[in-house]
């Protein structure tokens, strides 16, 4: 498969580039804007909503096979298209359990993964019905939107009955998922690949670090107990293998000071905690998920070094600036690779690049290295 036909036009899209053009593979993108970051790398490009399906029907005549850089997809819309033939990776079937935050955390529960306890709330009523089943003792409660949410964006943290009634007001009574407050040590993340042929691919564990809740910074490895790494392992092999997927997953977990694992969410793409592997990683998880999806043989996802600090290059105010000297000042850090996505406005939480310093010191030190990285990276961005 030659030519690879992607659904959003992000950075996500944008970072299949460099491995695109390693394996000789075309790209074309479906976005809604010619401003976008993937636009500048594409071989051809469909100017559409990524939930036009004329428009997919379009993009499915130039390629081979189709792929997703984001969730934000209209599964009913495309369904006569993959019924005619055409060919999605992951599949219709496969996304379907795992577009809805309820449902995906139902899919989860029924194959015995470790969940939070969750419920839904699907009616404008049903927040006055619930009251009788929530405790003051069981807030605070995390309400996520089922769709639609990312970066914090459609999650908020929930104090009392009086709070969720008008929040869900806010919200303007879109279907919501509530869930129980995790009092986590670390949130974790993993990425792992699986080929049509059933090849896994499992990439080291990372730590992610959140602010406000959006990802700051990742750190790779993890610094975890053996039984720890095994058995989030065992969890990316049980869920790739119980769906059948095809592509690249990341999921994204709890630790607790017990040492117990709870699933958070799963993205099925590339992840923001992976994109480590584009300078730290044998194999990055952008051409993982192209050898995936084109019948390759899966890449090694060791790391190349001993270990690296991903920081993400958050907007904090609203301008067109490129930020050329901050730009500059983080590439001059020892062992750095700046990443910067091209867009052309910057706003307050927007990603608009990450940096990744590499680092070959002893597995001891790892930690608090990657955690001064950080700071200087911060410093010299936010300062």
């Amino acid at each position: 498969m030659e030519r690879v036909g992607i659904i959003g036009g992000g950075q996500l899209a944008w970072m299949m580039a460099g491995a695109a053009e390693k394996l000789g593979v075309k790209l074309i993108i479906q976005t809604p804007n010619q401003s976008d970051p993937a636009v500048a790398i594409a071989t051809d490009t469909i100017l559409a909503p990524i939930d036009d399906a004329e428009a997919t029907a379009q993009l499915a005549s130039r390629c081979d096979v189709i792929t997703f850089e984001n969730e934000f997809v209209n599964l009913d819309a495309l369904m006569p298209l993959a019924e005619r033939g055409v060919c999605f990776r992951p599949s219709l079937q496969v996304l379907a359990p795992l577009l809805d935050k309820y449902h995906q955390r139902s899919y989860m529960r029924d194959l015995g993964l470790p969940v939070p306890k969750f419920f839904a709330l699907e009616e404008k009523s049903s927040a006055q019905a619930a009251a009788p089943q929530i405790e003051p003792s069981d807030f605070p409660l995390v309400m996520k939107a089922r769709r639609h949410g990312y970066d914090g964006q459609g999650t908020a943290i929930i104090k009392s009955q009086s709070e969720l009634e008008a929040t869900w007001e806010q919200w303007k009574y879109v279907p919501v998922m509530l869930e129980e407050f995790v009092p986590f040590e670390r949130e974790l993340a993993v990425i792992a690949a699986r080929s049509a042929a059933g090849e896994i691919a499992i990439y080291p564990i990372v730590e992610t670090q959140q602010e406000n809740q959006v990802c700051r910074r990742v750190i790779v490895p993890a610094n975890l107990e053996p039984k720890t790494i095994v058995e989030i392992e065992e969890i990316a092999r049980t869920l790739l293998e119980s769906l059948q997927a095809v592509g690249i997953f990341g999921i994204e977990l709890f630790l607790t000071a017990t040492g117990q694992v709870l699933i958070n969410e799963i993205a099925p793409r590339t992840h923001n905690s992976g994109h480590f592997s584009l300078d730290a990683g044998e194999t990055s998880q952008f051409e993982q998920h192209l050898r995936a999806v084109c019948n390759l043989p899966l890449g090694n996802p060791n790391l190349s070094c001993a270990g690296a600090v991903m920081v993400n290059l958050l907007g904090y105010e609203r301008s067109q600036n490129p930020y050329l000297a901050k730009r500059q000042q983080l590439a001059e850090i020892p062992h750095a690779h700046v990443h910067w996505y091209g867009k052309t406005e910057s706003r307050p939480g927007r990603k608009l690049g990450h940096v990744t310093v590499l680092q070959n010191s002893p597995s001891a030190q790892l930690r608090q290295e990657s955690l001064k990285l950080a700071q200087i990276c911060d410093s010299i961005w936010y300062g």
